[in-house]
C-alpha cells in the first residue's frame, strides 16, 4: 500500500475578509508579473493594483520575498493537486513509467517558468522541505510501482536533483543544452535507474 504524499501544510483558517484580501493581493501580484516582470513588481504596485494600503501587503506577507514565496506556494499547490488528482499521465491513471516521465517534464517546465519568482522569494522559499518531501515521495512511490529495488529514498532524491533550478540553469546556460536534450538526458537516467 502506498504511503500518503506529504503535502504543503494547509494554511490556518482565516477570516473571510482576510482571505479575500490575500486572494486579491496574489491576483494583483500575478497580473503585475505578467504585465512587466518579477523584478518590476513592488509592494507599492501590488497594493495599488489590489486597492489596499501598502501596510496591508506588508502585514499579510511580511516582505517582498514573503509575497513571492506565497505566489510560489499557490502555484505549487495547484501543481501538487494535478499530480494527485489531475488528468493522466501526470495524474493517476497512466502506467508508472509514463507518470514518472510526465512528472519530470512537468517539474522541469514549472521550474523554468518560475525561475525569476524563485530567485525573488530567496531563502523564504529555498528551504521549503514540504515541497522536496512531496516530489521525492511521489518519485519513490512510482519507482516502487516499477519494481525498482534498493535505496528508494536516495534514488528518488537523485532523480529529482537534476530538475532543480540551479542544475537546470547550469545545463541551459553553461552547457548550452536545449530543453529536448535536458529531458532526453533525464529520461535516460530514469531508464537506467529502472533497469
Amino acid at each position: 500500500m502506498s504511503k500518503p504524499l506529504p503535502l504543503l501544510t494547509t494554511p490556518p483558517t482565516e477570516r473571510a475578509d482576510a482571505a479575500r484580501n490575500r486572494e486579491a493581493l496574489l491576483s494583483a501580484a500575478s497580473e503585475l508579473i505578467q504585465g512587466c516582470s518579477v523584478e518590476g513588481v513592488t509592494m507599492e504596485a501590488v497594493a495599488a493594483k489590489a486597492g489596499v494600503g501598502k501596510g496591508t501587503v506588508f502585514r499579510r506577507f511580511g516582505s517582498r520575498e514573503g509575497l513571492m514565496a506565497s505566489l510560489l506556494d499557490h502555484a505549487e499547490r495547484a501543481w501538487q493537486a494535478a499530480v494527485i488528482g489531475g488528468p493522466a499521465p501526470l495524474g493517476p491513471g497512466a502506467p508508472p513509467m509514463e507518470r514518472l516521465l510526465a512528472f519530470g517534464a512537468s517539474r522541469m517546465h514549472l521550474h523554468l517558468q518560475q525561475g525569476a519568482l524563485i530567485d525573488a522569494a530567496g531563502r523564504t522559499w529555498g528551504d521549503n522541505y514540504a515541497v522536496t518531501g512531496f516530489v521525492t515521495m511521489h518519485v519513490r512511490i512510482l519507482l516502487a510501482e516499477l519494481g525498482v529495488e534498493g535505496n528508494l529514498p536516495y534514488l528518488a532524491t537523485a532523480l529529482v536533483a537534476p530538475l532543480s533550478l540551479p542544475v537546470l540553469r547550469q545545463q541551459f546556460d553553461q552547457a548550452q543544452m536545449s530543453e529536448d536534450q535536458v529531458m532526453a538526458g533525464w529520461e535516460e537516467l530514469v531508464r537506467r535507474v529502472v533497469g
